[in-house]
């Protein structure tokens, strides 16, 4: 038997008949994951902070994919007002797949809204209370998804439970990764909480590798200097890869349809930095479940979502 040929997005099986939100769709990974599930035909809901920059992408994905089922609706995952109004706001009958995509890197230190650190808020914080407050509506389809989008960053900073709102000390970069982590922590955590619970939902991990994206030159990086983002785009275009090829690990997760939950899907290259996506087992934040459920227990405090799902372990 041969080497099977690689994943490509034209693998995509059918998507019709699906509800799907994306966070983070105005650019990059979050735009052609939409995109591609709007090609395949299922329903998408572009989940974007900015209305303006929305609206853009919105009309270009419909230039795009004519014909293609789209919808746009504002929720800012700096703000947990505006996680509970859009979750409020949900009136389709069912949402088969969540991708939590949007996050924020390596930014100067601020706060949200709701006095957390940046990071952690957008790139955790968020995703855990949205995740929460739509449960309900993913656990009444029929083969729900959650996908959480992490990065290889989380394997360079340790994990600080006591720092994690940068209540000490604040190193951008470091903190990043920590929140990446958490990223995996959720993804791991919720699917041991919806299996105690005997309930049918995978919730799965990715990792899309060094991909073209405004991540590191948008939103809080704009004001940083000419040389930075000079700097910055040239490292872009020189040592990542086409945005389309880092966003296969999201659509892979999300619709390849024997993937068990708990799966993390990375780029199969040395140090998952390129390559096709695969399913990756062998990592320590994957089975750390005494961290995972410290975690959990800080978010439904931070966050005041609670997921209300029985569990058989103990701390």
């Amino acid at each position: 038997m041969g080497t099977p040929p690689p994943w490509t997005l034209s693998d995509i099986p059918d998507q019709s008949g699906r509800v799907a939100v994306v966070t983070g769709t105005n650019s990059g990974i979050g735009f052609v994951t939409a995109r591609e599930l709007a090609r395949r035909g299922a329903h998408v809901v572009l989940a974007c902070r900015d209305p303006g920059r929305g609206r853009a992408a919105l009309a270009r994905m419909r230039d795009e994919v004519p014909g293609a089922r789209l919808e746009l609706r504002h929720v800012d995952l700096s703000r947990l007002a505006s996680i509970r109004a859009f979750a409020a706001a949900w009136d389709h009958d069912r949402l088969d797949l969540l991708v939590n995509n949007a996050g924020i890197a390596m930014v100067p230190y601020a706060l949200t809204a709701d006095g957390f650190e940046s990071q952690f808020g957008v790139n955790h914080l968020g995703p855990f209370a949205l995740t929460g407050l739509l449960l309900p509506h993913l656990l009444a389809a029929p083969d729900p998804r959650v996908i959480a989008v992490s990065s290889m960053a989380h394997r360079f900073a340790r994990f600080d439970l006591d720092n994690l709102n940068a209540e000490r000390s604040y190193r951008p970069a470091f903190h990043y990764g920590r929140t990446k982590r958490a990223t995996l922590y959720f993804a791991m955590e919720l699917q041991r909480r919806v299996d105690a619970a005997g309930l049918r939902l995978r919730s799965m991990a990715v990792e899309p590798g060094f991909t073209r994206s405004n991540v590191l030159t948008g939103g809080a990086h704009s004001g940083r200097g000419r040389l930075y983002l000079a700097a910055m785009h040239l490292l872009l275009r020189v040592a990542f890869r086409p945005t389309p090829e880092g966003a296969k690990t999201s659509l892979y997760a999300a619709t390849v349809p024997d993937l068990p939950g708990g799966a993390y899907i990375v780029p199969d290259g040395p140090l998952q930095i390129h390559g096709e996506p695969t399913r990756r087992t062998r990592e320590r934040a994957l089975h750390d479940t005494v961290a995972a459920e410290h975690l959990w227990q800080l978010s439904e405090h931070l966050t005041g979502v609670t997921y209300n799902l029985p569990v058989t372990r103990k701390i």
